[in-house]
Parts: C-alpha cells; structure tokens; sequence
C-alpha cells in the first residue's frame, strides 16, 4: 500500500546513541512530505488529465465509429442509387431501341404504301391521259367532217329563231302590260262615277 504524507508525519523512529540530529530528521520530512503531497497532486491532475483526454479519445473513437457507419451507409446508398440509374438507363435505352423498332417499321410501311399510291396515280393518270385523247381526236374528226358547216348553220339558226321568239315574247309582254292599264284606268274611271252618284 502506497504511503501517504500523513504516514510520513507520524512516522516514528527509535532512538540510539550518536543517531541523526532530530531536528535535521524533522525538518528533510517536513521537506519531504511537502514534496510528497506536491507530486500527489500532480499524480491527480495527470490522472484527471487522463480521464479527460481519454474520454476525448471516447468520443472521437465513437464520433469514427459514427463516421464510418455513415461513410458505409452512404456509400451503400450511392451504390444503389448508381445500379438504379445504371438499371433505369439500360431500361431507357431498351424501349428506345423498340421505339425506334417500331417508328422504323411504321415509316417503311408508310413508305411502300405511299409509293402504291404513286404508282395508281401514275396508272390513273396514264389512263386519263389515253381517253383525254381519243376524245381530242373524236373531236379533231368531227371539226374535219362535211356536217360540220350544216351544223354551224344549225346552231346560227337556231340562235336567231330564239333572238325573234325572244322580241316577240317581250312585244306580247308589252301590249299586255299596256290591256291592263286600260283596264285598270277603266275600273277607276266607273268607281269614280259610281261614287258620285250615291
């Protein structure tokens, strides 16, 4: 067991012939306990110094501990996310390669319908073409033909008999219109008299 400055103190010696002065023996323990209670406090604040920064080295071992579970965690996390995105992506890139599948397909049938289309047209064409001139050659003939002077006259005719029908109709429409006034004049005439007879 460690001495203490007390057992120092009441430390008792035997006493001898010729022995050490008691004063001088008195006064290096006095020394020595003053001494002995200077490094006990010391001993404490190191110890307490200790304890202190041991309980630092505590927690910045547990704030470490924390970190790295942190770091992990994250890290796991970031690793998810990567393979997510990385899953996601190859997802995007299939369904645009069936997209653009599909939108390819699509054109070329649109493609070889339109050139059906082009190609009917053409032979519509070609077949409007064909009977727009036989019928121009029909009609060339028929300009070259003898009848065709009679039926110039024809139709000459035919316009000036309407021009007269037409005249006559508008003189009848005339002495008409001029019957009806007489009448009308008439019939105003006799109701005047009429009126003043009564």
């Amino acid at each position: 067991m460690p001495l203490t400055p007390l057992d120092i103190h009441n430390k008792e010696f035997s006493r001898r012939l010729r022995g050490y002065d008691e004063d001088e023996v008195n006064e290096f323990l006095d020394q020595v306990i003053k001494d002995y209670e200077g490094m006990i406090r010391d001993n404490k604040d190191l110890q307490n110094q200790l304890l202190a920064v041991q309980e630092r080295l505590d927690h910045f071992a547990n704030l470490e501990e924390t970190l790295s579970k942190t770091i992990i965690v994250a890290q796991e996390a970031a690793d998810e996310v990567k393979n997510n995105a990385k899953k996601e992506a190859q997802l995007i890139i299939k369904e645009s390669e069936k997209n653009a599948d599909r939108i390819i397909n699509e054109s070329l049938s649109k493609a070889r319908k339109v050139s059906m289309e082009v190609e009917e047209l053409k032979k519509q064409a070609s077949i409007y073409r064909t009977r727009f001139r036989t019928l121009v050659e029909a009609q060339l003939e028929l300009l070259s033909q003898d009848g065709w002077d009679a039926l110039e006259n024809q139709t000459r005719e035919l316009e000036r008999t309407s021009s007269e029908r037409q005249e006559r109709n508008e003189r009848e429409r005339e002495q008409w219109n001029r019957e009806r006034e007489r009448l009308e004049d008439r019939e105003a005439e006799e109701s005047r008299s009429s009126g003043d007879v009564y």
